[in-house]
């Protein structure tokens, strides 16, 4: 029999060391965290902090039809991104500049890590919000732009 030692066993509820993915879940599924926080915004998507701490922070964004993010990474930041309402489509760009499409429902995530280059985009005919986490917390993004001829270039 294998015995392992409680103290070195993560309780299931620390979220300080909890995966982005199951980070961006639980909160999607607590509505009552960041309801009262969602807006939207004609012009651009929206984002607000739901909640920081010294490991993590987490971000809702929402999203009306045709609103996107630039083409970006998260400089050294690692994370997760859970789609709550809506459809989102995330086009992630490899250093090649070979692109992949990746069309998400309600309920499905995406990770990133550190240079992980994408654009998430609102493609569908209804508003989308999602919930974000970046460990250790958000970082500066680099913009860029993917050339058919030239590949993926910084900005």
């Amino acid at each position: 029999m294998f015995a392992v030692p409680p103290n070195t066993v993560a309780a299931p509820a620390d979220l300080t060391i909890a995966h982005p993915v199951r980070i961006a879940r639980e909160l999607a599924a607590d509505r009552g965290s960041w309801t009262h926080l969602l807006r939207y915004d004609p012009d651009q998507r929206w984002s607000g902090l739901i909640t920081r701490t010294a490991s993590y922070e987490a971000w809702l964004l929402s999203w009306l039809p045709g609103q996107r993010t630039d083409l970006h990474d998260h400089g050294g930041a690692t994370g997760a991104f859970t789609v709550v309402t809506g459809t989102l489509t995330e086009r992630v760009v490899q250093r090649g500049g070979n692109e992949v499409l990746h069309p998400l429902v309600a309920g499905q995530s995406r990770v990133f890590g550190p240079d992980y280059v994408h654009q998430v985009h609102n493609n569908g005919p209804d508003p989308a919000v999602s919930i974000h986490v970046y460990r250790p917390t958000r970082a500066r993004m680099t913009l860029y732009t993917n050339d058919p001829v030239t590949g993926l270039s910084q900005e």
